[in-house]
């Protein structure tokens, strides 16, 4: 999820509005807990890895019937969960109650869950922690924190979101975050610019200084590579400036990570730190998720598209408090105290459910690794 600002005709000064880039489910929903009860994390179960041969099963089932489930334009998703009975079962995302009524309660003798969100997006709370993830920093910069594309503002918005991590790309480290955080600006509209490689990504972003990208500072260059919309991830990367970011990738409240990564599992505890929400932790709640997502074409007021993803991860937030508008870009760890290991890239949710593109999947998008420990 990105963040944007308007910029005042009369004043030049930039206002907080609520809204957003990258969602097309998002905003105030039921609190359910599709696994147990609220704020169980599962410790005591048996991880639910997608190499399991009965989530394979229930993957498999899954997969058959979401188009049909989401012919219904109030179902906008469909993932791998685990269910009341502790089995792997069928979560079905819905718009209302109504349409919740209508999904049956078993397909082919797995056991469905339906799980209600909704488009609407609300602003999550501010960091409670006291360190800033939107202050300008003295280089080299660590990561987690508000940045973007230099010239991202149009149509009387700019826009920001969160400097991720960082991976190696050959001789190169670049800084990982979302396709609409680095690169989603490919008209020439508002502001009569496209998103180009060797263009500057500032920290913080546009969002955090007034809009005046004077007052932000360049710490990477942008490498196009155009992951939207045509595969299954919303990334992008840009080469850091030499001196400006943390060669060892150091991520605010988190340190330095492990070069490994891991897979997700139902259950699984993780952690990220973000623009908006600082640092926050959460659960993994569905595997294998399909999901539809809209997408403007510049920072705002341009021309929408849809992407439906596949094979994404799904976690579960209440009242937007793991993910809010200006965290997309956040790497996804798993929740321990050194050396964690990667999940995914988190770029999309509403308030009661994250979306990660899983982490391994990214970084063959580059042909990349994580750089850390």
């Amino acid at each position: 999820m990105s963040h944007r600002s308007r910029i005042s005709s009369w004043s030049g000064a930039c206002l907080l509005v609520l809204s957003l880039v990258a969602l097309a489910f998002s905003g105030c929903s039921t609190d359910t807990n599709p696994i147990s009860g609220e704020g169980t994390a599962l410790d005591d179960a048996a991880p639910m890895h997608a190499n399991n041969p009965a989530v394979k099963m229930v993957m498999a089932v899954q997969d058959r019937h979401t188009p049909a489930l989401m012919a219904d334009p109030n179902v906008i998703g469909t993932a791998t969960t685990l269910g009341d009975d502790g089995k792997p079962a069928i979560m079905v995302l819905v718009l209302d109650d109504a349409t919740a009524g209508k999904i049956p309660r078993e397909i082919e003798g797995v056991k469905v869950k339906t799980f209600l969100t909704d488009r609407i997006y609300a602003m999550g709370k501010p960091p409670s922690s006291t360190v800033s993830h939107t202050a300008i920093q003295t280089p080299p910069i660590q990561l987690g924190t508000s940045g973007g594309w230099r010239y991202d503002l149009a149509n009387g918005y700019c826009c920001g979101g969160t400097l991720g991590s960082l991976i190696q790309v050959g001789s190169q480290k670049r800084i990982l975050s979302n396709y609409h955080v680095f690169e989603a600006d490919i008209v020439a509209g508002g502001n009569n610019l496209v998103a180009t490689t060797g263009d500057y990504i500032i920290q913080p972003g546009l969002i955090d200084v007034n809009c005046a990208a004077t007052s932000a500072q360049n710490v990477a260059t942008l490498v196009k590579t155009s992951s939207l919309p045509n595969n299954n991830v919303d990334c992008s990367s840009a080469t850091i400036i030499t001196g400006m970011v943390d060669p060892y990738g150091s991520i605010l409240e988190i340190g330095t990570i492990s070069s490994s990564t891991v897979a997700a599992y139902v259950g699984q505890l993780v952690k990220k730190s973000g623009r908006t929400t600082g640092l926050t932790r959460s659960y993994v709640n569905g595997l294998n998720g399909t999901v539809s997502i809209a997408y403007e074409n510049e920072c705002a007021g341009g021309d929408a598209f849809t992407k439906t993803f596949t094979g994404q991860i799904f976690v579960y937030q209440k009242r937007s408090s793991f993910l809010a508008g200006g965290d997309s870009g956040s790497l996804m760890v798993e929740d321990v105290a050194t050396n964690a290991r990667a999940v995914g890239l988190l770029f999309a949710g509403s308030t009661s459910l994250a979306i990660a593109n899983p982490i391994n999947s990214v970084l063959s998008f580059f042909g990349a690794t994580m750089v850390g420990n």
